[in-house]
This record gives structure tokens, sequence and C-alpha cells, in this order.
């Protein structure tokens, strides 16, 4: 049985979630805005007979026993973990940080028996799920390179907002970038343990924004991941991963992930998949695009699109197979990135960061406590003792 479903958020992403949601089957009973215009307007539009700025209203609602997250980063650990906390079911999108994505692990811990998923929407696209089988069955032979490119327009809101900033989740490392490195791990089946990273911010300032304010999140980054156990894979420090990202391109949006093997290569550009092997003439297409019936999305890239109406499919299979409504089977969402996903993936991209400052290799350690919000201090009157 379907449950009911409540949805944070007013942004493109949101946007065309509902009427996919909708059209699975699913009935949305309430809608949350950051203001109750916000909220109204797209309530009304779509069709969703509940609005409110209050997040417990949402949450609490009788009817409500899935809730998808859509919002900036720094909002989703709270509400997140208080859902889960009365026990709904989640799909959300990344936390701003790391030591948020552990607080969200925690809880999910707690509830192993909630659905509890980050919605990266590339796992689903049957471009990638074809091509994680195809990796699977030995179509490159040893998994060696991987390289993905991803161009497109800026990543800014017209007006000054949390896509600026990049303490507040903003730039296309957090956004885009996270999407590729949980795709990375999901497709060859291993972690990275070493990063080096380059960012820079072109457009600080804009028409909308300007005076004091400067835009702080990337616009460009390139980094370099090591997959792997050290020692093993290709050569001894395991898959190398280059991913480049710019965003400083207007016009069409360019999406590429090549993963190159010791017997051939597979790439995935935009939602089309193509292979060669080696010793062959040229490449084969393997999985052509099947045309998109949907609305377009000018904000939203074709793949991340198409996935999500991919995840929403699973979604409909997962619950239909249980009678009662917080129920759901695992197989058909097994493919979907866990809370435990996010926490690592959070943790690349703030090694990432890092490396950028240091301009200096960095390893990835996830954490595995929540770090002591007294230790910086601590430090601090440490050093002024001395």
């Amino acid at each position: 049985m379907l449950p009911g479903v409540g949805v944070f958020g007013t942004g493109s992403t949101a946007r065309v979630l509902v009427p996919l949601l909708q059209a699975e089957g699913f009935e949305v009973h309430a809608l949350w805005g950051q203001s109750e215009e916000e909220a109204g307007g797209l309530a009304k539009e779509l069709g969703i007979p509940f609005h409110t700025s209050r997040s417990d209203d949402v949450l609490l609602h009788p009817n409500v026993h899935l809730v998808c997250i859509y919002i900036p980063p720094p909002m989703t650990r709270q509400i997140a973990v208080n859902a889960l906390g009365i026990g709904k079911n989640v799909v959300c999108e990344k936390a701003a940080t790391a030591v948020d994505s552990f607080k969200m692990v925690t809880a999910a811990r707690y509830y192993p028996q909630l659905l509890s998923i980050v919605g990266n929407t590339l796992r689903f696209l049957p471009a990638f799920v074809a091509m994680r089988r195809l990796l699977m069955e030995g179509y490159v032979g040893e998994v060696q390179v991987c390289d993905v490119r991803v161009y497109g327009p800026s990543l800014l809101d017209r007006s000054y907002g949390w896509t600026c900033e990049e303490l507040m989740g903003g730039g296309g490392l957090h956004t885009i970038g996270s999407t590729i490195i949980d795709l990375l791990s999901h497709l060859i089946g291993s972690r990275a343990h070493r990063v080096h990273g380059l960012l820079r911010t072109f457009l600080q300032q804009s028409g909308s924004i300007c005076g004091i304010r400067r835009v702080t999140s990337d616009d460009f980054c390139f980094f370099q991941m090591l997959m792997g156990e050290s020692g093993s894979g290709a050569g001894s420090g395991g898959v190398c991963c280059t991913v480049t990202l710019n965003f400083n391109m207007p016009g069409a949006f360019t999406h590429e992930v090549m993963v190159v093997g010791s017997a051939g290569r597979l790439v995935a550009r935009g939602t089309e998949l193509y292979g060669q092997r080696n010793g062959r003439d040229g490449e084969e297409l393997l999985l052509g695009d099947s045309g998109w019936v949907g609305p377009e999305v000018p904000d939203m890239p074709p793949p991340h699109l198409r996935g999500l109406s991919s995840m929403v499919t699973a979604l409909r299979h997962s619950f239909q197979a249980h009678d009662e409504r917080r129920s759901w089977a695992r197989e058909p969402v097994a493919m979907a990135p866990t809370f435990e996903d996010g926490l690592y993936v959070q943790t690349v991209v703030e090694a990432v960061k890092r490396s950028s400052r240091s301009g200096e290799w960095e390893c990835v350690e996830v954490m595995t406590q929540e770090p002591d919000p007294n230790h910086n201090l601590c430090e601090a009157l440490q050093r002024n003792k001395n």
C-alpha cells in the first residue's frame, strides 16, 4: 500500500518530484515552504491540500508516512532526524557537513525498520544501471581509470542565498560533485582513500549579488581520487579517478562518465551508454535515449531528471509490496544510497576542500563517533595558556 507523502521544499526538484509521485499513485498530502506565501503558491499549483511553513505540521500530519526532503542542506539534518524519530520513512538530499551526516546515520541506526535513503538519482538512471551490470560482467576487464566531466551554466540562484555560500553547502563540488563521488563508488564497488583537489570561484559578484556580499561557493572544481584498498587494483594505488566540474559555461548541460579498463571502456553521455572493447573499431551504442515524456525542467540536468523519475518508480514498487503503509521492501530500492553512503560522500567532499587549501593529497577517514563540540575551544584555551 502506498504511503501518504509530505514534501519539504519548493525548489525545482520539489516542483518536478510532486507530479512524478502523483503519476505513480502516491498521494501528496502536505507541502512545506520557508514562507506561507511560497508554500501556498506551489501547493495551489500542484493540487496539494495542505501547506505550511512549520516543519512539525508536516511531520505530525496523520496521513503522511513518507517524507521527501529537498531543502537547503543546513536544514536537512534536523528535519530528517526528527522525521525518523516519530516513525516516518525518509528520502532526503545531502546534509551540509560530515557532522550533520553522522547525526543522520545515528538516527537511521536507531530505526532500521524505517526507509532512510539519500536521493542521489544518478544511481537509478538506466544508463548507469546498465553500466554497473556490464562492469560486474567484465565488459572492461579490470577497472583502471574513471574520468568524469560535467559542464554547464551557473548553479547560483537569481538572488543571494545558500547556493552562494560554501559553508551552507553551495557550489559545484557539494551540489554535483557529491553525486559523482557516490556514483563512482557505486559503479566500481570501492571507496576513495586519498584525494587531491582544486576549487575556484570565478564569479564572485553579479548584477543581483553585489555590494558587501560575495559568492564563496565554487563554480570550478577539479579533483582526483584513488579508490580501493591501497596496494590493490590498477597498479599500487587502486583505481584512478579524475573529475572536472565547470559551471561557467552557458548553454547545453554536458554530463560524461567514462570507465576504462584492461579490456575496453564504457561511456555514459547524458542519458545514453556507449561501449568499446579493445581491438574493436569505434564505439557501439549499448543503451539509447528512450525519450522523456514528462515536463522539461531547465534547472535540472536530464540525467538527474530521468534518474529522479526512475527512483520514484522504485519507491512505488518498494511500498506496493506490503499492505501496511509504513512497510517497504528492500529489493526495489537496494541500489539507493544509505545515510552511511551520504556520510562517506560528505567526508570525501570535505577532504577535497582541505586539499584545495593545503595543495596536498588528503586521506579520507570516515568518522566513527561524533566529535566533541568543545574540542576547538579547548585547543584554543590550551594555546593561550602556553
